[in-house]
């Protein structure tokens, strides 16, 4: 460390999502589909602008050459995307538009014991998203979550 300068931090954000795909056409219609309009990008990665963040597609074998790993290695990781909206009715109708756009449900709209209803999809990879409504964290005018309103 250069004597009187702070060690470089990680700031509390993700700035991009990239999810390695097998078929990076069908994914991206899924999510044309899903209403989400894709920004120009480079380098064969399909990019969707998110509020304060950007999700990318890339091609699985690609992600793994960027990396440096054998595909194999990837796997498929346990995590879920989590997208918040404003109200508990809108849930099942959003978890319907994933179905109709080749997704498939993995749990229907339901409460939940903490207060929020939430309901989870897969799109035709297997990435899993979970939709939520947190009357505990209401989302920002501009679509931003706050965990608990924080």
């Amino acid at each position: 460390m250069t004597q009187g300068r702070e060690p470089t931090i990680m700031e509390q954000r993700i700035s991009l999502i990239t999810l390695g795909v097998h078929d990076l056409d069908r994914i991206t219609t899924f999510y044309e589909t899903l209403g989400w309009t894709r920004v120009e990008s480079q380098d064969g990665v399909v990019a969707f602008d998110l509020i304060g963040q950007t999700l990318g597609l890339y091609p699985l074998e690609k992600l793994a050459e960027d990396i440096g790993v054998a595909v194999q290695t990837l796997g498929r990781g346990a995590a879920t995307l989590g997208y918040n909206v404003r109200t508990k009715e809108e849930v099942a109708p959003l978890l319907e538009r994933a179905k109709a756009a080749g997704g498939k449900i993995l749990r229907p709209a339901s409460d939940v014991f903490w207060g929020g209803h939430v309901g989870y999809f897969a799109d035709p990879e297997g990435t899993i998203w979970e939709v939520t409504h947190n009357p505990y964290s209401p989302l920002a005018p501009d679509g931003s979550f706050r965990w608990n309103g924080h």
